[in-house]
């Protein structure tokens, strides 16, 4: 009887779904509101950034005084960087970020480079280093004499990745109430640390401080190290462009997404100014400098007997990061599907639940090989994530040039994307010559898409045998999911007058054939 009730739920189960194929339109359901874009980008900026990069901002830069300048220039810079995507996310209304925009403007082949290099090691890599930092975070006041074992850390590891994965595959209102909660949390540990230096502050605690000795410094520091300061801050400020991934989904996109961009990064920019400031207010810079871990040293030394809040706290900080790159970059996989770039399949959402569960299991899979194989690969992720940058808004100075009669709710000046093209060229300039290795490996590892790219993508006259093992797979695959192509519309309102996006007529957007 059991066996028949279950056969019979299965059954009624594909009905529904062939009704729905065959009638019903099933869509991406518009549930994140401004509140919810603002906690995405915060979200999934402070994450174990800015628990470990003040040290390398502080050994580059060789003073307080400067590493400070470092921080505000590098939350000006991501400001600017991030003025340039909502110019792009309001333009290009699609989900996906840099990929989505980058394919539109120069192409299949470069946009699946940034696909490539994104799904294969630069996501993958992160959640896999943020979900250890949680595990290690989180195990210290069990172990506060010793290392926590190696294998309860990748075990704990392992289980935050799929619980969160499970998450995001059930609910996006689950997921994002979650991200809303946990960045408020992240907000208060770090406001923690803010009043505890402010105190030290205020009862003349601010000696190192005073532009006299905070300037003060053996021997200037070069160009490159400099550089490198630069890239130790923008570390910790990634994750800024993460709106963007998910435009879709946004509710009213071409005012929530700005405004979200426009208070969620100077609120972080502040944010992490009073952090350091905090730090260097109880901390010499000897002291910091020979800290693994900046926080767990602070509240040891003022909090006393409650110091464990800080290991809780930066281990909320680390989960709540998780949660949010499983969103954002699920959505890539999402839209790398639907180019038909990657795997059809990854381009369906569940028929009565509008998540997009296949393209977060892909994204957990691959940061568990990572984690436990290619840790030493998070040493290139940041040369491509920077990379990346770059191409996204020299083709928004590009888009410019070819379509300059297309409709832009928002058009930044020239100055802004010149401005952070030529930042970001010194930028990477410098990190090559002063990490050739690094940076070599990182292009090495982008280039390795091109041949994936034309045997997967360009070549379309495969063996039928081929297409007919897709076919049967994805259809396999949509039977155990219950998942369907959505009918997407990425613009909310009737095309203003002028607006010529030359995707607009796909009123039902179907799948390219997919690659192999």
């Amino acid at each position: 009887m059991e066996v028949q009730r279950r056969s019979s739920s299965i059954s009624s189960e594909r009905r529904r779904m062939k009704e729905v194929q065959s009638g019903d339109r099933v869509t991406l359901k518009k549930e994140i509101g401004l509140l919810s874009a603002c906690t995405i980008i915060i979200g999934n900026i402070i994450g174990s950034g800015i628990f470990i990069s003040p040290k390398g901002v502080l050994e580059h830069s060789g003073s307080v005084g400067l590493a400070l300048v470092v921080w505000v220039l590098g939350g000006c810079i991501a400001g600017l960087g991030s003025m340039c995507y909502a110019e792009l996310g309001v333009t290009i209304p699609k989900s996906g970020g840099d990929y989505s925009y980058v394919t539109e403007i120069f192409g299949g082949l470069m946009g699946f480079l940034l696909l490539w290099s994104a799904v294969v090691i630069m996501y993958p890599t992160t959640l896999a280093v943020i979900a250890l930092t949680f595990s290690n975070y989180v195990l210290q006041p069990v172990f506060p004499n010793c290392v926590p074992p190696y294998m309860a850390t990748r075990m704990l590891s392992a289980t935050c990745l799929l619980l969160l994965t499970w998450v995001n595959c059930s609910s996006v209102r689950m997921a994002t109430r979650i991200q809303d909660v946990f960045t408020v949390g992240k907000l208060m540990a770090l406001g923690l640390i803010i009043v505890v230096g402010l105190v030290q502050i205020f009862n003349g605690n601010y000696e190192g401080l005073t532009p006299q000795v905070a300037f003060s410094m053996d021997r200037a520091p070069s160009v490159g190290q400099i550089a490198l300061a630069f890239l130790q801050a923008s570390f910790a400020f990634s994750g800024w462009n993460f709106l963007n991934y998910v435009t879709e989904e946004v509710v009213e996109p071409r005012r929530n997404l700005p405004r979200a961009i426009f208070i969620s990064i100077p609120l972080v920019t502040f944010v992490y100014t009073l952090t350091n400031i905090a730090y260097f207010s109880s901390m010499s810079p000897e002291e910091l400098l020979s800290s693994n871990a900046v926080a767990v040293t602070f509240g040891e030394k003022l909090l006393g007997m409650f110091s464990v809040i800080i290991p809780i706290s930066v281990a909320l900080s680390t989960f709540g990061g998780i949660n949010g790159y499983l969103f954002t970059s699920s959505r890539l996989c999402f839209s790398g599907a639907r180019e038909g770039h990657l795997p059809s399949l990854l381009a369906m959402i569940h028929y009565r639940k509008p998540v997009e569960p296949e393209s977060s299991l892909l994204e957990t899979e691959t940061s568990e090989e990572l984690r436990l194989k290619t840790h030493n690969l998070i040493n290139y992720v940041s040369f491509i994530n920077y990379l990346s940058y770059g191409v996204t808004i020299a083709g928004l100075l590009f888009y410019r040039w070819k379509k300059p009669d297309l409709y832009r709710p928002i058009k930044v000046n020239l100055l802004v994307p010149v401005g952070y093209l030529m930042f970001w060229a010194l930028l990477l300039a410098f990190s090559l010559y002063s990490e050739p290795v690094v940076c070599g490996v990182g292009l090495v590892i982008m280039l390795t898409g091109v041949p994936v790219y034309f045997l997967g993508v360009h070549w379309r006259e495969k063996p039928k045998c081929i297409y007919s093992f897709i076919e049967k797979a994805t259809y396999l695959g949509q039977r155990l999911c219950f998942v369907v192509f959505p009918q997407i519309d990425p613009v909310e309102v009737a095309n203003p007058p002028g607006f010529n996006h030359q995707h607009d007529n796909d009123d039902q957007q179907q799948p390219k054939k997919p690659c192999l």
